[in-house]
């Protein structure tokens, strides 16, 4: 991966790049059917950046009918499967010679710090293609026990066509988690990012047509949920839909698979996740450094967001002191700035709601520890509240943003009661010296990850995904995400002689 750049040469790049602008659908780009646009703001500055093609049912329909012909004529489904390997790994080539030039669009147009993009979105983007196109040859099918007169194969096959519609905080790597496995296993895919972060999926449109990516087996249709994630989610012709994002929204494409055809769909949903330090916690610092990150990282726009700081009581004075000295470290300003470890939230409308639970925190009277400012541009500071009841509106609402909730426990069994005490499931970490203890609480957590002594999801060889209203239907990463785009079939040959 490349080196980083300099903040003037960010700021040269981003004034003289070309941003994408129309939809890419059956191997074209293209202007939305009806002619629309939307406008792409910087988050940061409130500067327009371009004149987005704004589709509909209308556009929808026509990407359909192209993976669909694309999937049925098996220009992509039938290849072998080194050749889809050999293609996805090109792609890979091509996103890495031109990863300051995503960096930078996705800094612009998500407020997301430089430093994030360069040095874990794209890197990441680009393991996750290569791991699972990697994994295109390796996966076996199984036969079955079933005596000498018969014989059984029990195989996958790709699902068909995939709507995918992804959320606008990791455009790049949400867009990675969804594609590497889809494309992989056979399928084709109609992608709708997020109204907000269009311009790097628009980018990697481009980058697919080039690594050799037939048409129709990459179509990307921007614009609105209403517009284009519903007729997505009520499409006749689409096999499965997988999305990321919020709770109310996974449960509309519920509604949607039965309202149409019974698609497949997988959710990836919301979190309020628990960080449990309990008293026996060796080397605070390096809690308070794990805590901290698990809070602001990405400004807090993470679903797996450690926002709940479950501590004992007698640790709870002595650790709130070393955050506020590692909260010092999450400096907020200008996102291209390399030195700013924090950017932008991710629009106007996303700021004003993280910006009122500020105001309830001081309406209620907690104990803000740190921070609670807000400034021009979107820009809310690393805060940490104290003084939280669990069952009080700002540690039982997902807020998605940099604010820590402090909630104080005496013991362990009320860590953990505390901990399940929510609607979501998603992630929790666990800070203890004892062994026998952290597993007994990994175990206990009702959550799909589960971290002990440090802040994490995983990696791309573990699945990510929920419990309770975090999650349905699958697991994204490892090779379990394989699973979900792919449908089971059993050949049963008869072998007998009568």
């Amino acid at each position: 991966m490349s080196d980083m750049l300099t903040y003037d040469e960010y700021k040269a790049l981003a004034a003289d790049i070309q941003l994408p602008s129309l939809a890419y659908i059956n191997g074209e780009f293209r202007p939305a059917a009806s002619g629309k646009t939307f406008a792409s703001t910087n988050p940061a500055t409130g500067a327009h950046l371009a004149d987005i093609a704004a589709c509909n049912a209308d556009d929808v329909n026509v990407a359909v009918s192209a993976a669909r012909e694309a999937f049925e004529d098996g220009r992509w489904s039938k290849l072998h499967p080194n050749e889809r390997k050999a293609i996805l790994l090109k792609l890979c080539d091509l996103v890495e010679a031109n990863a300051h030039e995503l960096a930078v669009m996705e800094s612009l147009d998500s407020g997301k710090p430089i430093t994030d993009c360069e040095t874990i979105d794209i890197p990441e983007f680009v393991h996750t293609l290569k791991w699972h196109a990697e994994l295109v040859d390796k996966i076996y099918d199984q036969t079955a026990p079933v005596g000498s007169d018969a014989m059984s194969m029990i195989v996958r096959e790709p699902i068909g066509v995939v709507g995918a519609v992804l959320p606008w905080n990791f455009p790049l790597l949400m867009l990675a988690w969804k594609m590497a496995p889809c494309l992989a296993a056979g399928c084709t895919l109609v992608l709708k990012p997020a109204a907000q972060t269009t311009l790097t999926t628009l980018k990697i449109a481009e980058l697919a047509a080039e690594a050799g990516v037939p048409a129709g087996v990459f179509n990307v249709v921007s614009g609105s949920g209403r517009e284009v994630g519903e007729p997505i989610g009520l499409h006749m012709d689409v096999d499965m839909v997988t999305f990321t994002g919020s709770t109310a929204t996974g449960r509309r494409f519920l509604n949607y698979a039965a309202e149409s055809n019974l698609k497949k769909v997988v959710l990836e949903l919301g979190g309020k996740n628990p960080c449990i330090v309990l008293d026996d916690a060796e080397r605070l610092d390096e809690v308070a450094e794990q805590v901290c990150a698990a809070a602001f990282w990405n400004m807090g726009e993470n679903c797996s967001a450690g926002s709940r700081l479950i501590v004992q009581e007698g640790i709870k004075d002595e650790l709130l002191e070393r955050i506020k000295h590692f909260a010092k470290d999450w400096t907020v300003g200008d996102p291209l700035n390399p030195e700013n470890a924090l950017g932008a939230m991710v629009d106007k409308g996303h700021f004003t709601k993280v910006a009122s639970y500020l105001d309830l925190a001081r309406e209620e009277g907690y104990d803000i520890v740190l921070g609670g400012d807000t400034s021009e541009g979107c820009y809310i500071q690393p805060t940490v509240v104290a003084g939280v009841n669990n069952s009080d509106k700002i540690a039982q609402e997902e807020i998605f943003g940099p604010i820590l909730s402090v909630i104080s426990v005496k013991d362990y069994d009320e860590a953990i009661a505390v901990a399940n005490d929510t609607e979501y499931g998603l992630a929790a970490s666990v800070f203890t010296a004892n062994a026998r203890k952290s597993l007994r609480a990994a175990q206990a957590v009702r959550a799909g990850t589960v971290t002990v002594n440090c802040f994490g999801e995983g990696d791309i060889t573990t699945p990510f995904g929920g419990y309770k209203q975090s999650g349905f239907g699958g697991r994204d990463n490892s090779i379990h995400a394989h699973d979900q785009y792919t449908e089971l079939k059993t050949i049963w040959v008869d072998l007998s002689e009568g």
